[in-house]
């Protein structure tokens, strides 16, 4: 199918985005998400504002975190070594996003402020207590990444309001992380996948950040996996438990891909692997 017939509008400074967005433009930035939308015409807006040029790419270390602009391409995140260095969970996630080609193209923003479920992104922010910053007619705010996920791609911005950075704190230089994902083929959307961050104190666990994708409406946080963790030693039993605690925080669906109890089951076995991924270093 080809896309409904839309105006189309390019951007030149974050204000004229946003005054389209109020007159009920939608955003287009790398289009990996927007594009198939249009063409399946499962979005018909009358008309597309291109943010696509806007100077939202910074990437930078400024104190006590990590500042992505929104427009940031995945892949140049993912390369970066500013990241590597600040947040390596997040370069080791976005290694799973999609195929290069999706991955030269598409932007943080774009993947966030889509909010599929079964995204990488949205759950390693998660993990990692991002704030995003949101711009619109009033001015701009930030939104916790907790507050920011409500339901498959919905989220807390309004719809005339852009977003247009991402701030993650810095995690301790001794965390350690851990990545497990379970897709179809390589590069798919994932089925589920686990995020996790860890920090060993005299082989004792003294921090842990467990995120889940894929097995919730939206990117959940296995607070009572990572409270089950605390004060530990790593071992199998525990991450054992650990994984069974992170099944009992999601709430999956059945669908073409895999059936509910599928997901919940699969939950356990990664976030064990995410684990013993992490507490090996």
């Amino acid at each position: 199918m080809k896309a409904a017939p839309f105006d189309y509008v390019r951007a030149s400074t974050p204000g004229m985005a946003v005054e389209a967005l109020r007159q009920g433009a939608v955003a287009l930035a790398g289009g990996q998400s927007l594009i198939p939308l249009l063409n399946a015409r499962s979005r018909r807006p009358a008309v597309v504002v291109d943010v696509s040029r806007l100077p939202l790419t910074d990437v930078e270390q400024t104190g006590s975190a990590l500042v992505l602009g929104a427009l940031t391409r995945l892949r140049a995140a993912e390369t970066s070594p500013v990241v590597r260095r600040a947040a390596p969970l997040l370069a080791e996630a976005l290694t799973h996003v999609g195929h290069v080609s999706v991955r030269n193209r598409g932007t943080v923003g774009g993947s966030v402020a889509h909010a599929d479920p079964a995204a990488e992104l949205p759950a390693v922010l998660l993990a990692l207590d991002a704030v995003f910053s949101a711009r619109g007619p009033g001015g701009t705010r930030t939104i916790d990444a907790r507050d920011f996920f409500l339901g498959p791609h919905r989220t807390a911005l309004a719809p005339d309001e852009l977003l247009t950075g991402i701030r993650i704190p810095l995690p301790p230089s001794t965390a350690r992380h851990g990545v497990a994902e379970l897709s179809r083929r390589p590069q798919d959307l994932a089925i589920t996948a686990v995020f996790t961050s860890v920090v060993l104190t005299d082989d004792v666990v003294t921090e842990a950040r467990i995120a889940v994708a894929g097995a919730a409406p939206t990117p959940i946080r296995a607070r009572a996996a990572e409270e089950l963790l605390l004060g530990e030693t790593p071992t199998a039993e525990v991450l054992a438990a650990a994984g069974e605690a992170a099944a009992g925080a999601t709430d999956p669906v059945d669908d073409l891909r895999a059936p509910a109890a599928y997901r919940r089951d699969m939950t356990a076995v990664l976030t064990r692997r995410a684990l013993r991924q992490a507490v090996a270093g």
